[in-house]
C-alpha cells in the first residue's frame, strides 16, 4: 500500500532543523536516518535521508547533495493543531527566532490564536489553538 510522507529537503541544515524541531514537540522521536559518508553522496555528516515522528506525524527530513535553488515554500506547510495556549507560546518563539512572520498571532475566527511563521530554515508552520 502507497504511503504518503511529507518530506523536507535543505542544503546542508536538516540536521539543525530536526534539532529544532525535536526542541519544540515532546515525544519526538528518530525512526530511522542516515548520514552521508566520507564517499558521499553529500557532504559528510549531513543527512542522507531521516525519518521522524513528531506530534504523531511521521516526516522525512533530508540534506540535497546538489546546489539549486529551490527552497521551502508556505504551499507545504506543517500545520501544528491543537496546541494549549501555553504550548502555543512555547513553540512559536521556538520557531520565530530568526524566522519570518506571514501572519501575526490573533484569533482570525476559527481558532482563539493562530499564527503562521516560517522557520529559520524555511519551512512553513501554520499554528493553531482551538
Amino acid at each position: 500500500m502507497s504511503q504518503l510522507v511529507p518530506a523536507l529537503m535543505s542544503e546542508g541544515r536538516a540536521a539543525e532543523a530536526r534539532v529544532l524541531s525535536f526542541s519544540l514537540f515532546p515525544g519526538a522521536r528518530e525512526l530511522a536516518r542516515q548520514d552521508s559518508g566520507p564517499d558521499g553522496p553529500g557532504a559528510p555528516g549531513t543527512i542522507m535521508t531521516a525519518e521522524v515522528e513528531l506530534a504523531g506525524q511521521r516526516l522525512r527530513m533530508a540534506d540535497s547533495p546538489v546546489a539549486h535553488a529551490l527552497t521551502f515554500t508556505p504551499f507545504l506547510s506543517l500545520f501544528v493543531d491543537g496546541l494549549t495556549a501555553a504550548d502555543f507560546g512555547r513553540v512559536f518563539t521556538g520557531l520565530s527566532e530568526a524566522g519570518e512572520v506571514l501572519m501575526p498571532t490573533g484569533n482570525d475566527g476559527f481558532s482563539t490564536h493562530f499564527a503562521w511563521r516560517n522557520d529559520r530554515f524555511g519551512a512553513s508552520w501554520p499554528l493553531n489553538v482551538p
